[in-house]
């Protein structure tokens, strides 16, 4: 399946059929989950910051609303870890809507009858985009730990020829929470002639040596398993459910708050009256934690997981000569708008003060809104009316210094 453009050139809105499908098919090796997808050939190979290049690959994305005739209402959603191109459109595995669909659709902020919205699978991703489980063309089997190891800026440079092959020189605004805001940040700093308005959210500039503890802990779990044949398991036709299983545990615990857990599950017990004594899940949090991370395996790949992770891991904004955040974002003319959430213990407010701070240093045009939420770092996926309210104003006050549509116009 290949992007579709019109006769008049300008992409619209394409997508896979609703509906879920079989959810213990290999959702690292089925395409036809994808959406729509752009393929890279050899002569368009696309050069890693560990020194490969990285060719023939593919990108699967999604798209909505329409582009314009400028080709200037471009907005580039960015997804975290676990999310993928299925922003707002009904997920083809488990057949759930998309996972931003508060945030992206109609009359929504992120508004598709005004906005052509734009989400791609990252690099080293398990939905279509070229990663770990792909066919390496070398070999003719699955690329497995054979892959290069990828980092955002990677990721970022991979939809920039995804962007350039839909034809849009500049994009209005890029948006994304968490690995997304990351993806923002670097947008601004690599592209700043191509981004018009940023929006990172629950995110930071550099991983902290909490979070990368975090992921290792997800790592091992992944590479203790039976299953795992050192990453080589597609070739013994099996995946290591248990340990990226147990992975996907440890890092949703840390998506939630301690406010959040309490109000949701305190103490209470999983269908009994008392305890058993033993070691099934005799806590809601416990059944809701195996619930997460055993329907998590349906669609992730345990590979990806490993790679996407480290690339977080290796993510710094910073400059290598001064170690200084403020340098990255000099003569920037991007506006960005950094949003962060009380209850976010992740990616605590903190770090997105130190991003606004280090744009202050250059004279940035930035705003900064901390939201009040006991609902820990994913509040930004979760309804939060103050989130909605403050971009919709950021996004508004955006596109009208664009030139875009005022809102309730149409596109």
């Amino acid at each position: 399946m290949s992007e579709n453009t019109p006769e008049n050139g300008h992409p619209t809105a394409t997508g896979p059929e609703n509906g879920a499908h079989d959810a213990s098919a290999d959702p690292s090796s089925v395409d036809a989950y994808a959406g729509q997808i752009a393929v890279f050939s050899a002569e368009q190979p696309l050069t890693l910051e560990c020194g490969e290049n990285l060719s023939p690959f593919q990108i699967a994305y999604q798209t909505y609303g329409t582009l314009n005739d400028e080709r200037s209402n471009a907005i580039l959603i960015c997804h975290a870890l676990t999310g993928d191109q299925h922003v707002a459109n009904d997920h083809p595995i488990t057949g759930k809507p998309g996972w931003w669909t508060k945030m992206v659709g109609p009359g929504r902020p992120i508004d598709t009858d005004r906005f052509f919205v734009i989400c791609s699978n990252v690099i080293g991703g398990c939905l279509g985009t070229t990663g770990p489980s792909a066919i390496n063309p070398a070999t003719g089997k699955p690329y497995g730990l054979d892959f290069p190891v990828i980092t955002i800026r990677d990721m970022v440079r991979a939809q920039a020829m995804l962007i350039e092959r839909l034809g849009i020189d500049s994009l209005f605004a890029v948006i994304g929470g968490s690995m997304g805001g990351m993806q923002v940040l670097q947008w601004a700093v690599t592209y700043p002639d191509k981004v018009f308005a940023a929006i990172p959210i629950a995110t930071a500039a550099h991983h902290s040596s909490q979070n990368i503890a975090f992921h290792e802990a997800g790592r091992q779990a992944i590479m203790s398993d039976s299953d795992w044949h050192g990453g080589a398991y597609q070739d013994f036709r099996v995946r290591p459910h248990k340990g990226l299983a147990v992975a996907r545990m440890i890092a949703h615990i840390t998506y939630m708050s301690e406010q959040a857990l309490q109000r949701k599950f305190g103490r209470n017990l999983q269908d009994r009256d008392a305890f058993t004594y033993g070691f099934d899940a005799d806590f809601q949090i416990e059944s809701y934690l195996r619930h997460q991370g055993f329907t998590f395996v349906d669609r992730f790949d345990a590979n990806a997981y490993l790679y996407i992770t480290r690339a977080m891991d290796y993510y710094d904004l910073r400059t290598e000569e001064e170690h200084l955040l403020a340098d990255a974002f000099r003569g920037t003319e991007t506006r960005f708008c950094v949003v962060s959430f009380t209850s976010d213990w992740l990616y605590p407010t903190a770090e997105s003060r130190h991003i606004v701070n280090a744009l202050n240093a250059v004279a940035a045009n930035v705003s900064f809104v901390e939201i009040e939420s006991d609902k820990g770092h994913d509040a930004f996926l979760l309804d939060e009316p103050e989130m909605f309210s403050t971009l919709s104003g950021f996004i508004n006050s955006a596109a009208w210094q664009r030139g875009l549509t005022p809102a309730g116009e149409g596109a």
